[in-house]
């Protein structure tokens, strides 16, 4: 789960992680209230969305204004933003944070990351802050530091001391950054985060540190015991067939592709995409409809793949264990009932009442093709999707 901004920056205060003042607003005149309360000669107008490079797509001003405040604030709200991560169509923009002018000397990078294959958090620090982390890695990845966190004792004193120093900093500077990324970790471990990012984490003039800017994501499996933070999600910043699929149990990913797809596992699944794409086509999504869904979440599955307009094709893959394939079919026949059946459908039955699920579907009108394999499946959704579009 992700959350804003200004979301972010309250619980780095909570944990007394400096950051400059602001204040969240839905409107231009809450806009420009906030900016009014603000002890500062200098304002930075942010759009707050779930994506990264809002400053390049020109979702960050300064104003050194109220009037500009206003302005800024005006061409921002309800406008959509495109940045690298939100896709063409972008993202509209709902909300703003309205903060103080910092003194900026010195601009630095700051994450956190679970690592699985070391079994730890990974802290990284760079002196290249303010621009994309990604391009450092490629073309300078010298210049990236990195500690792993032991996950019996946690990150030591001695190791956030190293990334300060690594950044090159020193004195009381070079203390408050040492402070300031061990108390990242202890917010990081509470809150049972799966990123968190200061970029760019500052040095101001006269040497203080402060984050800002700020990132985190949590751990949706952790948040049965975070109420706070789950309290924090903003669903106007998710995808909607993401949410209709939460609600049923179901793990849904949207991707760009037109072929569908339905499976019961999520190994199973991520091997269904793989040879789609092997037999060139692209899928349109990630669904495990999981071991113990029953008729009703087969039928809200079906629905959350037919309504993405893009889908041209399903293929449904299923492997029967503690899923019973004749579970999968009376559900895609309830949904089709419902909904309609208005792409082509090619159905792999094995395993568990394999036999009865394909008597479920045969004794049906639905025009459904029945693959031998994952392959044989993929390669029959594709040719009929190619032929279809030709």
């Amino acid at each position: 789960m992700n959350i804003h901004e200004y979301q972010a920056k309250k619980l780095f205060s909570e944990y007394g992680i400096s950051v400059p003042d602001g204040k969240v607003a839905f409107s231009v005149d809450e806009a420009v209230d906030a900016a009014k309360s603000l002890d500062s000669d200098v304002y930075v107008v942010k759009a707050q969305i779930h994506a990264g490079g809002r400053g390049k797509a020109g979702g960050v001003q300064i104003a050194e204004s109220v009037d500009e405040v206003r302005r800024h604030a005006d061409e921002l709200l309800g406008s959509q933003l495109v940045t690298h991560q939100t896709g063409p169509e972008g993202q509209t923009v709902r909300r703003l944070y309205i903060e103080s002018g910092v003194d900026i000397a010195d601009e630095l990078y700051l994450s956190f990351v679970v690592d699985r294959a070391r079994e730890g958090v990974v802290v990284m620090a760079s002196t290249e802050g303010g621009v994309d982390i990604e391009a450092v890695a490629d073309e300078t990845p010298e210049k990236i530091h990195k500690v792993l966190a032991d996950k019996r004792v946690g990150l030591a004193p001695y190791q956030a001391r190293k990334l300060a120093f690594d950044l090159g900093l020193e004195g009381k500077t070079a203390f408050q950054a040492a402070s300031m990324i061990g108390t990242l970790y202890e917010l990081f471990t509470d809150k049972d985060c799966s990123l968190a990012e200061i970029n760019p984490l500052v040095v101001t003039g006269s040497g203080e540190v402060i984050a800002l800017d700020g990132k985190l994501n949590f751990d949706d499996n952790a948040l049965f015991r975070h109420e706070d933070i789950s309290d924090l999600r903003d669903e106007s910043e998710e995808d909607e067939l993401e949410l209709e699929a939460k609600k049923h149990g179901l793990s849904y990913v949207n991707l760009d592709g037109n072929i569908g797809c339905m499976v019961n596992g999520a190994g199973l699944a991520m091997s269904t995409m793989d040879i789609i794409k092997q037999y060139g086509g692209e899928p349109a999504n990630f669904l495990d409809v999981g071991g113990g869904a029953d008729t009703d979440a087969v039928a809200a599955a079906f629905k959350i793949i037919t309504s993405d307009p893009r889908v041209q094709g399903i293929f449904i893959n299923i492997f029967g264990g503690i899923m019973q394939c004749d579970v999968i079919a009376e559900g895609v026949v309830n949904a089709v009932d419902q909904v309609g059946l208005k792409v082509p459908l090619v159905v792999r039955l094995a395993g568990t009442n394999a036999k009865e699920g394909r008597q479920v579907l045969d004794e049906t009108d639905l025009d459904i093709v029945s693959a031998d394999s994952m392959a044989d499946g993929a390669e029959k959704i594709i040719d009929i999707v190619g032929v279809n579009a030709d």
